[in-house]
C-alpha cells in the first residue's frame, strides 16, 4: 500500500497537537513556534498531510540565509563570484511523525524543499542544513549533501545539483 501525501504551507486549520516525531524540541517547535515564525516572516513551514487521515505526517522549515564563501569546497567556489557571503536557502528543521517514519517521507520533504528553493525566484546557490546529530548527518549525506567547512554537522547541496536531478 502506498501512502499519499500532499505538501503545503502550514495553515491554522492543520492539527499540530497530535504531531510526535520522537524529538521533543521538533514537536514543540511545530506546536508553539512555527506560526509565530511565519507571521514574523523569519521562515516558512511546509507540512506533509496524509491524504487518508489528514494528519501532519512531517514538516520542514525553510529560510533565507548565507554562508561564508571560504566554507565552500574549491569545486563549488570555482563557479561563484568572490563575494564574502553566498546566498542559500536554509532548512531549519525537518521532522517525520513516528507514525509515518520508514516510508521515504523525509526524502520527499527534502526534495520538496529543494524544489521550492529552486523555484522561489530568489538567487540562492544551495540548500544548507544543520544536522542535529550523526544519524541526521548520515541522512543528509545519503541524499547528496556534503559537509560545509566550518562545522562538521552543517551540510550543503548546490541548487545546480538538484536541477540536474529534476
Amino acid at each position: 500500500m502506498t501512502v499519499q501525501f500532499r505538501i503545503e504551507a502550514l495553515a491554522p486549520e492543520h492539527d499540530r497537537a497530535g504531531f510526535v516525531c520522537g524529538s521533543d524540541s521538533l514537536d514543540k517547535y511545530l506546536r508553539e513556534q512555527a506560526s509565530q515564525d511565519i507571521r514574523r516572516r523569519t521562515g516558512a513551514c511546509y507540512v506533509a498531510i496524509d491524504a487518508k487521515s489528514h494528519a501532519i505526517a512531517g514538516y520542514y522549515t525553510l529560510a533565507a540565509g548565507s554562508v561564508p564563501l571560504t566554507d565552500l569546497s574549491e569545486t563549488m567556489v570555482k563557479k561563484l563570484p568572490r563575494y564574502p557571503l553566498v546566498p542559500v536557502a536554509r532548512i531549519g528543521r525537518l521532522a517525520v511523525s513516528v507514525a509515518f517514519q520508514k516510508r521515504q517521507l523525509g526524502a520527499a520533504l527534502l526534495w520538496d524543499a529543494g524544489l521550492r528553493a529552486m523555484q522561489s525566484g530568489m538567487g540562492v546557490f544551495a540548500l544548507v542544513v544543520d544536522a542535529k546529530d550523526e544519524t541526521a548527518a548520515a541522512f543528509y549525506e545519503h541524499h547528496g549533501f556534503t559537509a560545509l567547512g566550518s562545522n562538521p554537522l552543517t551540510f550543503v547541496l548546490p541548487i545546480a545539483t538538484l536541477a540536474k536531478k529534476n
